[in-house]
């Protein structure tokens, strides 16, 4: 993420949810409307903006790596996307590959190069130090590759969560075998009222200014960008940027309920 991450009450719930489908080895189904933070948390829960360029390109090693190899430890969770025409052999390949990658890097971490000697090379590599499997766009995946989940699921004992647009629960609910394996639903909501304010305030400061709720006028912006993103992160992130660019054109330093509705004219915001 090219921006640093904001912990919101969104993503502490998030986190709780995942660490209770990964203790309790179970299914777990996360939804929400588009936009709202159910990817940026699941990759900040698996670490993947650290791991994905190693465990995709998976070439020279440097110095550098041990801070994955941690991450990944401290996370045993792999995170995968399918694409929109993955089919279940291709989910299957892509997803054991994931899996290997990322043991071999807790590996590297738990016993470093060198100290691995050849009775307890073979023993470790049979191991699977992997926990939880979080598959994002889960609206992608066919019967079949349901199918190939749960008997993964079921023969590897390995948590599982599936993300996606909210009617994800009543769609696998279609799938009697998979669906009596879920454990937890969690529904993820846009930002609050208290929550979009305290974000707010984080963006005001990275543009040098203040943000004060008292004031009529940072009032009138607070609540023009409530109203014009509802709480969903992703027009938040999107609205932001536009926001600077006016101040710049015009040479303003107040962000007023105008500078936001020129912003929001540049946006294509559809349906939340």
């Amino acid at each position: 993420m090219s921006q640093r991450f904001i912990v919101t009450k969104e993503h502490r719930r998030f986190t709780e949810f995942a660490d209770a489908v990964r203790r309790g080895h179970t299914i777990g189904l996360c939804f929400g409307p588009a936009g709202v933070g159910k990817t940026l948390s699941a990759r900040r829960y698996a670490h993947w903006d650290k791991a994905h360029d190693l465990l995709t390109y998976w070439g020279p090693r440097s110095d550098d790596d041990a801070k994955i190899y941690a991450a990944l430890n401290r996370s045993r969770t792999v995170l995968y996307t399918p694409s929109v025409l993955t089919t279940p052999r291709t989910l299957k390949d892509e997803l054991n590959q994931a899996i290997t990658r990322t043991n071999i890097c807790i590996e590297q971490h738990l016993a470093p190069h060198g100290d691995v000697t050849p009775e307890t090379w073979g023993w470790r590599r049979s191991r699977n130090y992997v926990e939880l499997i979080i598959v994002d766009e889960a609206e992608r995946l066919r019967p079949a590759a349901l199918e190939l989940l749960r008997d993964r699921y079921d023969r590897d004992d390995i948590a599982l969560i599936l993300i996606g647009m909210p009617g994800l629960e009543k769609q696998f609910s279609h799938y009697p075998q998979f669906y009596s394996r879920v454990g937890f639903a969690h529904q993820y909501r846009p930002l609050g009222q208290d929550e979009l304010l305290f974000v707010l305030q984080r963006h005001w400061r990275s543009l040098g200014k203040t943000l004060d709720p008292e004031d009529f006028t940072d009032a009138q912006a607070i609540a023009a960008i409530a109203r014009v993103t509802r709480g969903n992160f992703r027009l938040f992130e999107r609205l932001i940027p536009q926001i600077q660019r006016v101040l710049k054109i015009n040479e303003l330093d107040t962000i007023t309920n105008d500078v936001i509705e020129a912003a929001q004219s540049t946006l294509v915001i559809g349906v939340t």
